[in-house]
Protein backbone atom coordinates (compact mmCIF):
# COMPACT_ATOMS: atom_id res chain seq x y z
CA UNK A 1 0.00 0.00 0.00
CA UNK A 2 1.45 3.51 -0.68
CA UNK A 3 1.13 5.06 2.75
CA UNK A 4 1.24 8.45 1.51
CA UNK A 5 -1.40 8.47 -1.09
CA UNK A 6 -4.03 6.84 1.43
CA UNK A 7 -2.99 9.24 4.55
CA UNK A 8 -3.55 11.90 1.69
CA UNK A 9 -6.70 10.58 0.52
CA UNK A 10 -7.62 10.03 4.56
CA UNK A 11 -7.38 13.85 5.02
CA UNK A 12 -9.52 14.98 1.99
CA UNK A 13 -12.21 12.82 3.15
CA UNK A 14 -11.70 14.33 6.57
CA UNK A 15 -12.03 18.07 5.06
CA UNK A 16 -15.11 17.06 3.13
CA UNK A 17 -16.72 15.24 5.71
CA UNK A 18 -16.86 12.25 4.53
CA UNK A 19 -15.34 10.21 7.67
CA UNK A 20 -15.49 11.99 10.68
CA UNK A 21 -12.32 12.46 13.33
CA UNK A 22 -12.70 9.24 15.17
CA UNK A 23 -12.60 7.21 11.57
CA UNK A 24 -9.60 9.41 10.39
CA UNK A 25 -7.37 8.64 13.52
CA UNK A 26 -8.38 4.92 13.46
CA UNK A 27 -7.59 4.53 9.83
CA UNK A 28 -4.00 6.37 10.02
CA UNK A 29 -2.55 4.89 13.00
CA UNK A 30 -3.46 1.96 11.34
CA UNK A 31 -0.83 2.76 8.55
CA UNK A 32 2.19 2.55 11.26
CA UNK A 33 0.85 6.48 12.60
CA UNK A 34 2.11 7.25 15.75
CA UNK A 35 -1.04 9.34 17.37
CA UNK A 36 0.77 12.31 18.23
CA UNK A 37 1.19 12.60 14.18
CA UNK A 38 -2.22 11.36 13.56
CA UNK A 39 -3.36 14.27 15.91
CA UNK A 40 -2.19 16.92 14.20
CA UNK A 41 -2.94 16.27 10.40
CA UNK A 42 -6.19 15.64 11.75
CA UNK A 43 -6.30 18.71 13.66
CA UNK A 44 -4.87 21.13 10.70
CA UNK A 45 -7.66 19.39 8.06
CA UNK A 46 -10.13 20.39 10.42
CA UNK A 47 -8.33 23.45 10.68
CA UNK A 48 -8.98 23.80 6.37
CA UNK A 49 -12.34 22.66 6.40
CA UNK A 50 -14.40 25.78 5.90
CA UNK A 51 -17.27 27.04 8.87
CA UNK A 52 -20.42 28.41 9.06
CA UNK A 53 -20.78 31.38 11.11
CA UNK A 54 -19.02 34.40 12.76
CA UNK A 55 -18.08 37.83 10.58
CA UNK A 56 -15.27 39.42 9.17
CA UNK A 57 -13.96 42.72 8.68
CA UNK A 58 -11.98 43.81 6.11
CA UNK A 59 -9.55 46.98 6.33
CA UNK A 60 -9.37 48.13 2.42
CA UNK A 61 -6.51 50.47 1.38
CA UNK A 62 -9.44 51.51 -0.99
CA UNK A 63 -12.82 53.66 -1.09
CA UNK A 64 -13.70 57.07 -2.05
CA UNK A 65 -16.73 59.26 -1.72
CA UNK A 66 -17.44 59.38 -5.05
CA UNK A 67 -17.84 55.41 -5.03
CA UNK A 68 -20.94 54.29 -7.04
CA UNK A 69 -23.12 51.18 -6.69
CA UNK A 70 -23.20 52.05 -11.02
CA UNK A 71 -21.10 48.97 -11.76
CA UNK A 72 -19.67 50.45 -14.78
CA UNK A 73 -17.99 52.88 -13.01
CA UNK A 74 -16.49 50.60 -10.49
CA UNK A 75 -12.63 52.20 -10.37
CA UNK A 76 -11.05 50.80 -7.15
CA UNK A 77 -10.39 47.62 -4.63
CA UNK A 78 -12.88 48.24 -2.66
CA UNK A 79 -15.81 48.13 -5.23
CA UNK A 80 -14.07 45.30 -6.76
CA UNK A 81 -14.38 43.35 -3.17
CA UNK A 82 -17.78 44.33 -2.63
CA UNK A 83 -19.29 43.70 -6.28
CA UNK A 84 -17.84 40.20 -5.55
CA UNK A 85 -19.71 40.07 -2.06
CA UNK A 86 -23.37 40.87 -3.57
CA UNK A 87 -23.62 40.34 -7.19
CA UNK A 88 -23.19 37.27 -9.28
CA UNK A 89 -21.60 36.39 -12.66
CA UNK A 90 -22.16 34.51 -15.72
CA UNK A 91 -18.76 33.25 -14.74
CA UNK A 92 -16.00 33.40 -12.53
CA UNK A 93 -11.91 33.16 -12.40
CA UNK A 94 -11.38 30.37 -9.70
CA UNK A 95 -8.02 30.33 -7.78
CA UNK A 96 -6.79 27.76 -10.73
CA UNK A 97 -6.74 30.61 -13.18
CA UNK A 98 -9.47 29.11 -15.25
CA UNK A 99 -12.66 30.30 -15.98
CA UNK A 100 -15.40 28.10 -13.88
CA UNK A 101 -19.54 28.10 -14.62
CA UNK A 102 -21.87 30.95 -11.80
CA UNK A 103 -24.88 32.03 -12.85
CA UNK A 104 -24.11 30.09 -16.59
CA UNK A 105 -24.15 26.60 -15.75
CA UNK A 106 -22.33 26.15 -18.98
CA UNK A 107 -21.81 27.79 -22.54
CA UNK A 108 -20.63 26.59 -26.57
CA UNK A 109 -19.40 28.57 -28.97
CA UNK A 110 -20.33 28.69 -32.63
CA UNK A 111 -17.15 27.48 -34.93
CA UNK A 112 -15.74 31.06 -35.31
CA UNK A 113 -15.90 32.20 -31.98
CA UNK A 114 -18.69 34.44 -32.81
CA UNK A 115 -21.86 33.44 -31.19
CA UNK A 116 -21.93 32.02 -27.53
CA UNK A 117 -24.41 30.87 -26.11
CA UNK A 118 -24.69 30.73 -22.22
CA UNK A 119 -27.76 28.23 -20.19
CA UNK A 120 -28.60 29.93 -17.26
CA UNK A 121 -28.62 28.15 -13.73
CA UNK A 122 -31.50 27.38 -12.34
CA UNK A 123 -32.83 28.41 -8.76
CA UNK A 124 -30.49 31.55 -8.71
CA UNK A 125 -32.14 34.08 -6.93
CA UNK A 126 -31.80 37.76 -6.53
CA UNK A 127 -31.85 39.19 -3.04
CA UNK A 128 -35.38 40.86 -3.21
CA UNK A 129 -37.00 37.13 -3.98
CA UNK A 130 -37.00 37.44 -7.60
CA UNK A 131 -35.58 34.65 -9.86
CA UNK A 132 -33.05 35.65 -12.31
CA UNK A 133 -34.01 35.44 -15.47
CA UNK A 134 -32.61 35.69 -19.23
CA UNK A 135 -33.79 39.23 -19.58
CA UNK A 136 -32.42 40.25 -16.60
CA UNK A 137 -28.99 39.30 -18.05
CA UNK A 138 -29.45 40.88 -21.26
CA UNK A 139 -30.38 44.22 -19.76
CA UNK A 140 -26.62 43.66 -17.86
CA UNK A 141 -24.63 43.21 -20.80
CA UNK A 142 -26.87 46.06 -22.63
CA UNK A 143 -26.06 48.61 -19.70
CA UNK A 144 -22.57 48.84 -20.92
CA UNK A 145 -22.70 48.85 -24.64
CA UNK A 146 -24.26 51.38 -26.52
CA UNK A 147 -23.22 55.82 -27.24
CA UNK A 148 -24.02 56.67 -24.39
CA UNK A 149 -22.39 54.20 -21.79
CA UNK A 150 -20.17 55.82 -19.16
CA UNK A 151 -18.96 52.29 -18.33
CA UNK A 152 -15.22 51.20 -17.77
CA UNK A 153 -16.66 47.92 -19.52
CA UNK A 154 -17.31 49.73 -22.70
CA UNK A 155 -14.64 48.29 -24.83
CA UNK A 156 -15.23 44.81 -23.58
CA UNK A 157 -18.47 44.39 -25.22
CA UNK A 158 -18.25 47.12 -28.05
CA UNK A 159 -18.24 43.97 -30.48
CA UNK A 160 -21.79 42.81 -29.25
CA UNK A 161 -24.15 43.14 -31.92
CA UNK A 162 -26.66 41.32 -30.65
CA UNK A 163 -28.21 39.59 -26.70
CA UNK A 164 -30.85 37.73 -26.83
CA UNK A 165 -33.16 35.88 -24.46
CA UNK A 166 -33.59 32.19 -25.43
CA UNK A 167 -35.90 30.59 -22.42
CA UNK A 168 -32.89 29.75 -20.39
CA UNK A 169 -30.18 31.05 -22.12
CA UNK A 170 -28.71 34.05 -23.27
CA UNK A 171 -27.33 34.26 -26.94
CA UNK A 172 -24.61 36.96 -27.43
CA UNK A 173 -23.39 37.34 -31.16
CA UNK A 174 -19.94 39.24 -31.65
CA UNK A 175 -18.99 41.23 -34.79
CA UNK A 176 -15.89 38.69 -35.15
CA UNK A 177 -14.89 35.92 -32.71
CA UNK A 178 -13.51 36.31 -29.42
CA UNK A 179 -11.87 33.06 -28.20
CA UNK A 180 -11.78 34.95 -24.62
CA UNK A 181 -15.01 35.71 -24.26
CA UNK A 182 -16.01 33.34 -21.23
CA UNK A 183 -13.08 35.44 -19.53
CA UNK A 184 -14.89 38.90 -20.65
CA UNK A 185 -18.01 38.39 -18.88
CA UNK A 186 -16.30 37.55 -15.73
CA UNK A 187 -15.14 41.37 -15.89
CA UNK A 188 -15.94 43.11 -11.95
CA UNK A 189 -18.08 45.67 -14.14
CA UNK A 190 -20.18 42.91 -15.73
CA UNK A 191 -22.78 41.71 -13.15
CA UNK A 192 -25.99 39.84 -13.25
CA UNK A 193 -28.78 42.69 -11.55
CA UNK A 194 -32.58 43.20 -11.98
CA UNK A 195 -34.09 44.18 -15.23
CA UNK A 196 -36.22 46.93 -14.74
CA UNK A 197 -38.41 48.01 -17.87
CA UNK A 198 -35.72 46.52 -20.05
CA UNK A 199 -32.68 48.21 -18.43
CA UNK A 200 -30.22 47.67 -15.26
CA UNK A 201 -31.73 48.59 -12.21
CA UNK A 202 -28.53 48.86 -9.90
CA UNK A 203 -29.71 51.92 -7.96
CA UNK A 204 -31.21 49.33 -5.46
CA UNK A 205 -27.91 47.52 -4.77
CA UNK A 206 -29.69 44.06 -5.28
CA UNK A 207 -27.52 41.55 -6.94
CA UNK A 208 -27.51 37.68 -6.76
CA UNK A 209 -24.46 37.20 -4.95
CA UNK A 210 -23.68 35.20 -2.10
CA UNK A 211 -24.24 38.16 0.46
CA UNK A 212 -27.09 41.08 0.30
CA UNK A 213 -25.64 44.57 0.96
CA UNK A 214 -27.43 45.73 3.96
CA UNK A 215 -25.37 49.20 4.19
CA UNK A 216 -23.08 51.51 2.10
CA UNK A 217 -21.35 54.53 2.71
CA UNK A 218 -19.35 55.43 0.19
CA UNK A 219 -15.69 55.95 1.41
CA UNK A 220 -16.11 54.76 4.83
CA UNK A 221 -17.81 51.00 4.43
CA UNK A 222 -19.95 48.76 3.26
CA UNK A 223 -21.99 45.84 5.35
CA UNK A 224 -23.31 42.08 4.09
CA UNK A 225 -25.04 39.36 5.46
CA UNK A 226 -25.51 36.33 4.26
CA UNK A 227 -27.90 35.46 1.33
CA UNK A 228 -29.85 32.46 2.96
CA UNK A 229 -31.00 31.43 -0.66
CA UNK A 230 -27.83 31.61 -2.87
CA UNK A 231 -27.33 28.99 -5.48
CA UNK A 232 -24.17 27.53 -4.10
CA UNK A 233 -24.02 26.30 -0.52
CA UNK A 234 -19.82 25.57 -1.18
CA UNK A 235 -19.73 29.33 -0.43
CA UNK A 236 -20.40 32.07 2.02
CA UNK A 237 -19.14 30.75 5.11
CA UNK A 238 -19.46 34.01 7.26
CA UNK A 239 -22.62 34.94 8.40
CA UNK A 240 -21.79 38.74 7.98
CA UNK A 241 -19.08 40.63 6.90
CA UNK A 242 -17.56 44.56 6.62
CA UNK A 243 -15.63 46.04 5.00
CA UNK A 244 -13.86 49.52 5.89
CA UNK A 245 -11.81 51.99 3.84
CA UNK A 246 -8.57 52.86 5.75
CA UNK A 247 -6.64 54.86 2.87
CA UNK A 248 -3.97 54.99 5.60
CA UNK A 249 -1.14 52.14 6.02
CA UNK A 250 -0.42 52.72 9.59
CA UNK A 251 -4.26 53.16 10.31
CA UNK A 252 -5.08 49.66 8.62
CA UNK A 253 -2.14 48.06 10.20
CA UNK A 254 -2.90 49.39 13.96
CA UNK A 255 -6.60 47.90 12.86
CA UNK A 256 -5.52 44.91 12.40
CA UNK A 257 -3.57 44.56 15.03
CA UNK A 258 -5.82 45.91 17.53
CA UNK A 259 -8.10 43.36 16.28
CA UNK A 260 -10.66 45.71 14.81
CA UNK A 261 -10.08 44.18 11.34
CA UNK A 262 -9.80 40.93 10.78
CA UNK A 263 -7.42 41.25 7.60
CA UNK A 264 -6.29 44.00 5.29
CA UNK A 265 -4.71 44.92 1.85
CA UNK A 266 -1.89 46.73 0.48
CA UNK A 267 0.30 45.80 4.17
CA UNK A 268 2.84 48.61 3.92
CA UNK A 269 5.85 46.64 2.81
CA UNK A 270 8.13 48.70 4.74
CA UNK A 271 6.83 47.12 8.05
CA UNK A 272 5.56 43.88 6.60
CA UNK A 273 8.77 41.77 8.49
CA UNK A 274 7.89 42.80 11.43
CA UNK A 275 4.20 42.89 11.32
CA UNK A 276 4.36 38.94 10.15
CA UNK A 277 6.55 38.73 13.27
CA UNK A 278 3.34 39.77 15.71
CA UNK A 279 1.69 36.54 17.24
CA UNK A 280 -1.71 35.90 15.30
CA UNK A 281 -0.96 37.80 12.29
CA UNK A 282 0.19 35.96 8.77
CA UNK A 283 1.32 37.79 5.80
CA UNK A 284 0.77 36.00 2.26
CA UNK A 285 2.51 37.56 -0.66
CA UNK A 286 0.85 36.56 -4.53
CA UNK A 287 2.70 36.94 -7.49
CA UNK A 288 0.07 38.33 -10.11
CA UNK A 289 -0.52 40.60 -12.88
CA UNK A 290 -1.26 43.90 -10.66
CA UNK A 291 1.47 46.51 -12.07
CA UNK A 292 2.39 49.79 -10.70
CA UNK A 293 2.05 52.95 -13.40
CA UNK A 294 2.83 56.00 -14.12
CA UNK A 295 0.80 57.19 -17.58
CA UNK A 296 1.56 59.85 -19.67
CA UNK A 297 -1.65 61.84 -21.46
CA UNK A 298 -0.59 61.45 -24.94
CA UNK A 299 -2.74 64.08 -25.71
CA UNK A 300 -0.88 67.41 -23.67
CA UNK A 301 2.33 68.42 -24.12
CA UNK A 302 5.12 67.78 -23.15
CA UNK A 303 3.90 64.00 -23.35
CA UNK A 304 2.27 64.48 -26.83
CA UNK A 305 5.98 63.94 -28.19
CA UNK A 306 6.87 60.26 -28.39
CA UNK A 307 10.58 61.39 -28.29
CA UNK A 308 9.64 63.18 -24.28
CA UNK A 309 7.69 59.45 -23.54
CA UNK A 310 10.71 57.42 -24.67
CA UNK A 311 13.44 59.56 -22.37
CA UNK A 312 10.91 59.50 -19.47
CA UNK A 313 11.32 55.41 -19.66
CA UNK A 314 15.23 55.75 -19.95
CA UNK A 315 14.99 57.51 -16.84
CA UNK A 316 13.92 55.69 -14.59
CA UNK A 317 16.01 53.47 -12.15
CA UNK A 318 13.68 50.20 -12.27
CA UNK A 319 15.49 48.01 -9.89
CA UNK A 320 15.67 50.70 -7.31
CA UNK A 321 11.53 50.93 -7.16
CA UNK A 322 11.42 47.45 -6.82
CA UNK A 323 14.23 47.28 -3.82
CA UNK A 324 12.60 50.06 -2.19
CA UNK A 325 9.21 50.82 -2.77
CA UNK A 326 8.13 47.09 -2.86
CA UNK A 327 11.12 45.66 -0.84
CA UNK A 328 11.69 42.76 -2.86
CA UNK A 329 7.64 41.84 -3.12
CA UNK A 330 7.25 42.12 -7.14
CA UNK A 331 9.66 42.67 -10.41
CA UNK A 332 10.73 45.11 -12.97
CA UNK A 333 7.89 46.16 -15.79
CA UNK A 334 9.18 46.89 -18.95
CA UNK A 335 6.14 49.06 -19.67
CA UNK A 336 3.45 46.63 -20.93
CA UNK A 337 0.60 45.74 -18.85
CA UNK A 338 1.27 42.19 -19.32
CA UNK A 339 2.83 39.91 -16.61
CA UNK A 340 5.06 37.52 -16.66
CA UNK A 341 3.54 34.59 -15.81
CA UNK A 342 0.55 35.32 -18.68
CA UNK A 343 0.10 32.81 -21.56
CA UNK A 344 1.53 35.76 -24.11
CA UNK A 345 4.16 37.72 -22.55
CA UNK A 346 6.89 39.10 -24.53
CA UNK A 347 9.99 37.89 -23.12
CA UNK A 348 11.91 38.32 -26.09
CA UNK A 349 11.59 41.78 -25.88
CA UNK A 350 14.58 44.01 -24.93
CA UNK A 351 14.33 45.45 -21.31
CA UNK A 352 14.07 49.45 -21.22
CA UNK A 353 16.59 49.86 -18.39
CA UNK A 354 17.90 52.95 -16.66
CA UNK A 355 19.95 55.10 -19.48
CA UNK A 356 20.94 58.67 -18.99
CA UNK A 357 22.80 58.78 -22.68
CA UNK A 358 19.26 57.44 -23.97
CA UNK A 359 17.24 59.63 -22.22
CA UNK A 360 19.05 62.87 -23.44
CA UNK A 361 19.14 61.34 -27.05
CA UNK A 362 15.23 61.24 -26.91
CA UNK A 363 15.32 64.85 -25.52
CA UNK A 364 17.24 65.65 -28.10
CA UNK A 365 15.28 64.10 -31.08
CA UNK A 366 12.29 66.08 -29.34
CA UNK A 367 14.33 69.39 -29.93
CA UNK A 368 15.27 69.67 -26.23
CA UNK A 369 18.11 69.94 -24.42
CA UNK A 370 16.27 69.53 -21.27
CA UNK A 371 12.84 68.95 -19.48
CA UNK A 372 10.68 70.05 -16.67
CA UNK A 373 7.42 68.34 -16.11
CA UNK A 374 5.08 67.90 -12.97
CA UNK A 375 4.17 64.11 -11.60
CA UNK A 376 1.59 64.02 -9.59
CA UNK A 377 0.99 61.16 -7.21
CA UNK A 378 -0.58 60.16 -3.71
CA UNK A 379 -0.19 56.65 -1.83
CA UNK A 380 -4.31 56.45 -3.04
CA UNK A 381 -2.57 55.32 -6.59
CA UNK A 382 -0.39 52.92 -4.96
CA UNK A 383 1.19 52.29 -1.49
CA UNK A 384 4.75 54.41 -1.60
CA UNK A 385 3.59 56.40 -4.80
CA UNK A 386 4.54 59.66 -3.60
CA UNK A 387 8.51 57.96 -2.23
CA UNK A 388 8.43 56.09 -5.90
CA UNK A 389 7.68 59.20 -7.78
CA UNK A 390 10.53 61.17 -5.64
CA UNK A 391 12.94 58.33 -6.67
CA UNK A 392 12.09 58.90 -10.54
CA UNK A 393 13.12 62.69 -9.76
CA UNK A 394 15.91 61.79 -8.70
CA UNK A 395 17.37 59.82 -11.20
CA UNK A 396 16.03 61.67 -13.72
CA UNK A 397 18.26 64.59 -12.78
CA UNK A 398 21.08 62.98 -14.31
CA UNK A 399 19.18 62.62 -17.73
CA UNK A 400 18.57 66.52 -17.89
CA UNK A 401 15.43 66.19 -16.86
CA UNK A 402 13.87 68.50 -13.68
CA UNK A 403 10.44 66.14 -12.40
CA UNK A 404 8.77 68.59 -9.45
CA UNK A 405 6.66 65.97 -7.50
CA UNK A 406 3.16 66.95 -6.83
CA UNK A 407 1.92 65.49 -3.31
CA UNK A 408 -1.88 64.74 -4.01
CA UNK A 409 -4.70 64.00 -1.65
CA UNK A 410 -5.85 60.64 -1.17
CA UNK A 411 -9.57 61.48 -1.56
CA UNK A 412 -10.84 62.22 -4.58
CA UNK A 413 -7.84 61.36 -6.13
CA UNK A 414 -9.36 58.95 -8.80
CA UNK A 415 -11.81 61.53 -9.79
CA UNK A 416 -9.73 64.81 -9.57
CA UNK A 417 -5.97 63.74 -10.95
CA UNK A 418 -6.14 60.14 -12.19
CA UNK A 419 -6.55 60.99 -16.23
CA UNK A 420 -6.68 64.74 -15.55
CA UNK A 421 -3.33 65.67 -15.02
CA UNK A 422 -0.58 65.39 -17.60
CA UNK A 423 1.12 62.62 -15.70
CA UNK A 424 -0.01 60.89 -12.62
CA UNK A 425 0.80 57.63 -10.46
CA UNK A 426 -1.77 55.19 -10.70
CA UNK A 427 -2.48 51.14 -10.12
CA UNK A 428 -3.91 48.16 -12.35
CA UNK A 429 -5.00 45.22 -11.26
CA UNK A 430 -4.11 43.37 -14.35
CA UNK A 431 -6.49 41.29 -15.95
CA UNK A 432 -6.59 37.58 -16.34
CA UNK A 433 -6.06 37.63 -20.43
CA UNK A 434 -4.39 39.89 -22.65
CA UNK A 435 -7.13 41.02 -24.39
CA UNK A 436 -9.17 42.04 -21.80
CA UNK A 437 -6.28 44.37 -20.58
CA UNK A 438 -5.70 46.00 -23.43
CA UNK A 439 -9.39 46.67 -24.52
CA UNK A 440 -9.73 48.29 -21.68
CA UNK A 441 -6.90 50.84 -21.16
CA UNK A 442 -4.64 51.08 -24.48
CA UNK A 443 -7.81 50.36 -27.26
CA UNK A 444 -8.04 53.89 -29.16
CA UNK A 445 -10.87 55.80 -26.86
CA UNK A 446 -11.69 53.76 -24.59
CA UNK A 447 -13.08 55.60 -21.05
CA UNK A 448 -10.01 53.88 -19.26
CA UNK A 449 -7.46 55.21 -21.91
CA UNK A 450 -5.63 56.83 -18.92
CA UNK A 451 -2.72 57.75 -21.46
CA UNK A 452 -5.36 58.97 -24.16
CA UNK A 453 -2.83 57.31 -26.70
CA UNK A 454 -4.13 56.08 -29.74
CA UNK A 455 -2.18 53.80 -32.57
CA UNK A 456 -3.98 52.59 -35.55
CA UNK A 457 -1.71 49.69 -36.01
CA UNK A 458 -1.90 48.46 -32.45
CA UNK A 459 -5.88 48.69 -32.77
CA UNK A 460 -5.65 46.53 -35.73
CA UNK A 461 -3.75 43.85 -34.23
CA UNK A 462 -5.95 43.97 -30.88
CA UNK A 463 -9.02 43.14 -33.29
CA UNK A 464 -7.20 40.32 -35.07
CA UNK A 465 -6.03 39.02 -32.36
CA UNK A 466 -9.05 38.77 -30.22
CA UNK A 467 -10.70 36.36 -32.42
CA UNK A 468 -7.15 34.53 -34.45
CA UNK A 469 -8.04 30.43 -33.00
CA UNK A 470 -4.22 30.11 -34.23
CA UNK A 471 -1.88 30.28 -30.61
CA UNK A 472 0.93 30.74 -32.92
CA UNK A 473 -0.51 33.47 -34.61
CA UNK A 474 -1.96 35.20 -31.60
CA UNK A 475 1.10 35.05 -29.72
CA UNK A 476 3.09 37.08 -32.83
CA UNK A 477 0.31 39.62 -32.65
CA UNK A 478 0.65 39.86 -29.12
CA UNK A 479 4.49 40.01 -29.19
CA UNK A 480 4.35 43.00 -31.58
CA UNK A 481 1.48 44.75 -29.75
CA UNK A 482 3.69 44.67 -26.38
CA UNK A 483 6.51 45.93 -28.89
CA UNK A 484 4.20 48.85 -29.97
CA UNK A 485 3.07 49.80 -26.35
CA UNK A 486 7.01 49.82 -25.41
CA UNK A 487 7.91 52.20 -28.30
CA UNK A 488 5.14 54.05 -28.46
CA UNK A 489 2.74 53.82 -25.75
CA UNK A 490 2.54 56.77 -23.17
CA UNK A 491 2.58 54.48 -20.03
CA UNK A 492 5.61 54.36 -17.32
CA UNK A 493 4.91 50.65 -16.44
CA UNK A 494 8.42 50.57 -14.11
CA UNK A 495 7.13 47.38 -11.79
CA UNK A 496 4.83 44.47 -11.16
CA UNK A 497 3.71 44.22 -7.23
CA UNK A 498 3.06 40.84 -5.69
CA UNK A 499 -0.14 40.94 -3.57
CA UNK A 500 0.58 41.47 -0.44
CA UNK A 501 -1.95 41.03 2.49
CA UNK A 502 -2.04 39.80 6.29
CA UNK A 503 -4.43 37.88 7.73
CA UNK A 504 -5.68 37.33 11.64
CA UNK A 505 -5.51 33.14 12.90
CA UNK A 506 -9.11 33.82 13.51
CA UNK A 507 -9.84 33.41 9.50
CA UNK A 508 -9.53 30.29 8.01
CA UNK A 509 -8.73 29.81 3.94
CA UNK A 510 -7.18 27.44 1.33
CA UNK A 511 -3.84 26.89 0.90
CA UNK A 512 -4.01 28.59 -2.62
CA UNK A 513 -5.00 31.59 -3.62
CA UNK A 514 -6.02 33.12 -6.41
CA UNK A 515 -3.99 35.41 -8.33
CA UNK A 516 -6.06 37.48 -11.22
CA UNK A 517 -6.54 39.70 -8.08
CA UNK A 518 -5.71 40.62 -4.70
CA UNK A 519 -6.85 39.42 -1.49
CA UNK A 520 -8.21 35.48 -3.47
CA UNK A 521 -9.13 37.45 -6.30
CA UNK A 522 -11.24 39.99 -4.08
CA UNK A 523 -13.51 36.34 -3.56
CA UNK A 524 -12.27 36.42 0.27
CA UNK A 525 -16.06 37.09 1.34
CA UNK A 526 -16.89 33.95 -0.16
CA UNK A 527 -13.89 31.87 -0.13
CA UNK A 528 -12.64 32.64 3.54
CA UNK A 529 -14.33 31.43 6.79
CA UNK A 530 -13.97 32.02 10.51
CA UNK A 531 -11.31 29.31 12.16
Amino acid sequence: MDTKKHVDGLIRKLTAKEIDRRQFMMSAVATGMSVSAATALASKAEAATPKRGGHITMGKGHGSTTDTLDPGLYENGFTLGMTFGFNGYLTEVGADGAVHPSVAESWEASSDAATWTFKLRKGVEFHNGKSVTAEDVVASINHHRGEDSTSAAKPLVDAVTDVKADGDNVVISLSAGNADFPYIVTDYHIPVQPAKDGKMNWEPGVGCGPYEMTHFDPGVSAEFKRHGNHWNSDVAHFDSAQILTLTDPNARTAALVSGDCDAIDRVDLKTAGLLGRKPGVNIHSVAGTKHYTFPMRCDVAPFDNVNVRRALKHAVRRDELVEKILFGYGEVGNDVPIGSGQRFFNSEMPQTSYDPDKAKYFLKQAGMSSLSVELSASDAAFPGAVDAAVLIQNSAKDCGIDVNVVREPNDGYWSDVWMNKGWSACYWGGRPVEDMMFSTAYQSGVAWNDTFWSNARFDELLVAARAELDENKRREMYYEMQVILNEDGGALIPFFASYVFAINDGVGHSDTFASNWDLDGERWMERWWKA
